[in-house]
């Protein structure tokens, strides 16, 4: 649920990082997740609640800070340690260089002396955030994976219907543009996608060709919810280059919570290297605002609806098994093929989904002849209907 904090919804995970701030063992929290799905928001309201002094910074700023930068307020929050303990936020901590070090250092001395401010740190990349935390902060830090919004959001939040939310996607910050398309599709596309390449992507990346990482997010858009062949790329895009580049390229976009590339399942290994990539797009607002059909047109098509309920069911696998332990692929077998393969341990789950889109491949049938230990799973029309689908957690779905 969405807790109604005043006119603000804050997000069901304020409670367990509030948990984890004020409640041994003491860790360093990290919050990780796309822009533009609450983490400022959650933020700032556990520093209106903090029983103590707040020192709420941040490190988006054209020219990033260096690392001095952190151990500058982090002292400052540590000279401030009368009337509670002082809280420390750090938002778009990926931005600041060696950040990792810094706080180990700081948080190490800290622990020595008994003492030290809460320390919240919220990011945009994971790629940078999930990096800087592994190689400094070992046994230091506490993960938190902010996903992009679900359809149980937006329905409380906004009163969207399923069909509003397949389309419109789960960006709250462009929920009141939704009834004007026009308005709605620029904020996505320059505030938001243009926002995220540059400053997330771009500006922290050692990328030889923007143009063609743009060209790719575009191209994805264009393909979700398909199979598409490197080679396939290289022949649309310009100054490609080779494969190689752009399965790293999808591998940036992917850090950014914008595009993954799912691998084809294979017994033993679920990503097997080098086959052609499923493109699923996290938000459903990422295929749409690079569109050019409108919500009617788009929902009056059954082709295309079909594609973005497809890309929406990886999506909200993605976005809440990603990190965990689970791995998710699609598998094809010459003209046989399952929409997604959710796997978790030794259980494997064949995923199909129902939403009247033409289809040519059959679908589980022969997957579970070849793997009889899977367990079938129909999202849609003669399985779990696509509306308890999207406002369930996949978690609860798929249990070993």
């Amino acid at each position: 649920m969405i807790v109604n904090m005043g006119t603000r919804f804050i997000r069901k995970h304020l409670g367990n990082i509030v948990k984890r701030l004020t409640n041994p063992p003491d860790f360093v929290q990290i919050v990780v997740g796309a822009r533009q799905v609450g983490k400022t928001t959650i933020a700032v309201s556990i520093a209106g609640n903090w029983e103590g002094p707040v020192f709420f910074e941040a490190a988006d700023n054209p020219i990033p800070p260096g690392h001095e930068w952190i151990i500058h307020h982090w002292e400052t929050a540590r000279r401030a340690g009368r009337g509670g303990r002082p809280l420390l936020v750090i938002d778009e901590i990926q931005k600041v260089a060696g950040w990792g070090e810094s706080v180990k250092s700081l948080w190490d001395a800290d622990r020595a002396k008994g003492g030290g401010p809460a320390v919240l740190l919220l990011g945009s990349s994971a790629l940078l955030v999930t990096k800087g935390s592994a190689e400094s902060l070992a046994g230091r830090f506490f993960l938190h994976r902010l996903p992009h919004w679900s359809f149980s959001e937006c329905r409380e939040a906004f009163g969207w219907d399923l069909d509003r939310w397949l389309y419109f996607g789960g960006y709250p910050g462009a929920a009141a543009l939704a009834d004007d398309e026009a308005s709605w599709r620029s904020y996505v596309n320059d505030s938001l996608v243009e926002s995220v390449l540059a400053k997330d992507v771009v500006a922290l990346q050692t990328i030889a060709k923007p143009a063609l990482l743009r060209q790719l997010f575009a191209l994805a858009s264009r393909y979700a919810a398909e199979i598409l062949s490197y080679n396939k790329m290289l022949g649309q895009l310009q100054d490609a280059g080779n494969t190689t580049t752009l399965a790293h390229y999808l591998r940036l976009l992917e850090t950014a919570f914008l595009v993954s590339g799912l691998e084809r399942f294979t017994l033993g290994t679920v990503r097997a290297k080098g086959s052609s990539p499923k493109l699923v797009l996290w938000n459903n607002a990422l295929v749409t605002a690079a569109g050019l059909r409108t919500f009617a047109q788009a929902r009056s098509d059954h082709a295309v609806w079909g594609r973005l309920v497809e890309n929406a069911v990886g999506a909200h696998l993605l976005n809440n098994l990603a990190g965990l332990a689970y791995e998710i692929a699609y598998w094809r077998e010459r003209e046989d093929e399952v929409d997604y393969i959710v796997r978790s341990g030794d259980a494997i789950w064949g995923v199909e989904v129902k939403s009247g889109r033409p289809r040519t491949a059959r679908g589980l049938a022969p997957f579970l002849a070849k793997f009889p230990q899977a367990r079938p799973f129909i999202a849609g029309s003669g399985g779990m209907p696509l509306e308890e689908f999207f406002g369930t957690d996949p978690k609860t779905l798929f249990t070993a």
